[in-house]
């Protein structure tokens, strides 16, 4: 992460932030729709919106406020315009996206058909992620948790990523959440995609490559 250019934002960075936030949720909307499980992180999110009777918008902030606190008190180098526009709105989007989707395309009805719709959310969530994180203006809340635990623990990323998704994902699936096909194709293919629309896309279209 950068701190000079956090300071010093584009504004063809902040649009793209702004932007690959928007897709991202478009992308855990589409996970939703498809009925084989999200993102670990999103499907918790969800349960937990349902167990408490609350909107998955405020579902999300809650848990993000959680998150951020810890953020806040460890890794506050961290923190950009983006963790907060991403950890206050985008559950809030994500149900502005999938209440319309739903309504017009309502269930699948067949396996291929929900296949379909995780091929769509793996490809529209790693575009989203991509610029996103390209844009290089904080990181998000839950994704912290990984990299806190790298600062800390003697731990590669990639292993305290590994640690956090499955986490997230056992503490949904033992409240009685969806954890399937679509949690484990998104564990497994966001990353190259990801790195895909890195090379291809976002850091043309932004002009700015992150140092890290």
């Amino acid at each position: 992460m950068n701190g000079t250019a956090l300071r010093k934002p584009t504004a063809r960075r902040v649009v793209g932030m702004v932007a690959g936030i928007i897709i991202i949720a478009l992308g855990i909307a589409l996970f939703k729709q498809s009925h084989l499980g999200n993102d670990s992180i999103s499907a918790l999110n969800m349960r937990l919106a349902e167990l408490l009777g609350i909107s998955l918008g405020t579902q999300n902030l809650c848990t993000n406020i959680l998150f951020f606190l810890l953020e806040f008190w460890f890794g506050r180098k961290y923190i950009g315009l983006g963790t907060f526009v991403n950890g206050i709105c985008i559950g809030y989007i994500v149900t502005a996206f999938y209440d319309p989707i739903h309504a017009h395309f309502g269930d699948a009805p067949s396996l291929a058909v929900q296949l379909a719709w995780v091929i769509a959310a793996v490809l529209v969530t790693a575009l989203g992620a991509s610029l996103y994180q390209t844009a290089d203006l904080g990181i998000a809340p839950y994704d912290y948790l990984s990299l806190g635990l790298r600062d800390y623990t003697p731990c590669p990323y990639f292993g305290c990523r590994i640690f956090t998704d499955a986490l997230s994902a056992l503490l949904c699936w033992l409240l009685g959440g969806l954890v399937g096909l679509g949690t484990l194709i998104c564990a497994f293919c966001l990353g190259p995609f990801i790195q895909f629309f890195d090379r291809t896309f976002s850091q043309k279209v932004l002009q700015y490559k992150p140092n890290n």
